[in-house]
């Protein structure tokens, strides 16, 4: 390959590591208060709430249910809201972050469901509130599995975000259509497929490492 395309390739590997990258603190920042709600709000939690949890689940399934390729498309005009435009990384960010968070909220609520019920029991009969045990019984108790359902969403949205490259979103999917695809070179489709691979190994080494320490404690 050329100079230039190394590092053409460069670049796209930076722009789908600041796609993922924002797109999975959104998704954080969402989807473990969203799991928080629906474990609080099922029959026999915290604060039983039958037809909020009903309305909240049949919303994350929504969202889940849609392919990512259709909700790319379906949120151009949002997109085009929030971020002035349709093309480029900014713009990928928000259905990436759309399609993950309910994904994240859904994997981090078996995390929280997992955490033994008798420390809830324990915590309730020493007086605490609702928010003290969220905070220091269900979240810290399930942060191992949240972090590894967390690793197991970033590598989801890698390959995401490789598809967004196919309607004009940059990253590593826009180099390997237009330069690897289109012109059959097939040297630029294996370099990119290396990066993307080598990429997800490192995510996943990363988050494997923190659920270890975590669970070592």
């Amino acid at each position: 390959m050329s100079p230039q395309m190394i590092e053409r390739i460069w670049r796209a590997f930076l722009d789908t590591v600041q796609m993922v990258g924002v797109s999975a603190l959104i998704a954080l920042a969402v989807g473990v208060p969203l799991a928080v709600l629906l474990v609080l709000s099922q029959p026999g939690g915290l604060a039983p709430a039958p037809r909020f949890h009903r309305s909240l689940a049949a919303a994350i399934n929504g969202f889940r249910a849609t392919p990512f390729i259709v909700l790319l498309v379906a949120f151009l005009p949002v997109t085009r809201l929030i971020t002035g435009t349709t093309i480029g990384v900014w713009a990928a960010i928000v259905p990436l972050a759309v399609s993950a968070t309910p994904f994240f909220a859904r994997i981090a609520e078996v995390s929280l469901r997992e955490v033994d019920h008798g420390l809830i029991e324990a915590a309730q009969a020493m007086g605490c509130r609702r928010r003290h045990i969220v905070a220091h019984v269900l979240l810290p108790e399930a942060l191992p599995s949240l972090v590894g359902g967390f690793t197991i969403t970033v590598v989801t949205m890698i390959g995401a975000s490789a598809m967004a490259g196919a309607v004009g979103a940059g990253g590593l999917g826009d180099v390997a259509i237009r330069y690897g695809y289109q012109r059959f070179d097939t040297t630029v489709m294996a370099a990119v497929i290396v990066v993307l691979i080598a990429l997800v190994c490192a995510v996943q080494f990363a988050g494997d490492l923190a659920v270890r320490r975590l669970s070592a404690r």
